[in-house]
């Protein structure tokens, strides 16, 4: 299963080259994802450190995986900021993950 959702709860699906296209491309590559949901969240930051017009800078990522099934909490996010990949992870201010 694979959903994107705005800051208000609207599901949305882009072929643009976005943020958040790149990043569902790389965890995708990385894991086999049994669910993954990638939520842009930035709108509700707005007027906040970081926010930037257009939103794609603040996410949630909720990911279940097998990969990540043996890890400790802090390898499951290492795992998945190393699948991300540093030049990512630095145009993003915000990322909160779910792992599963």
């Amino acid at each position: 299963m694979f959903s994107r959702a705005n800051g208000k709860g609207q599901t949305r699906m882009s072929t643009e080259n976005r943020v958040s296209d790149v990043m569902e491309a790389r965890l995708r590559a990385a894991f086999t994802p049994r669910s993954l949901r990638i939520e842009d969240e930035s709108e509700s930051h707005r007027g906040h450190a970081g926010y930037q017009e257009g939103g794609q800078s603040h996410f949630h990522v909720a990911l279940d995986a097998p990969e990540l099934d043996s890890l400790t909490r802090i390898a499951r996010h290492r795992a998945v900021h190393k699948a991300l990949g540093q030049d990512l992870v630095t145009q993003i201010h915000a990322l909160r993950l779910t792992l599963g």
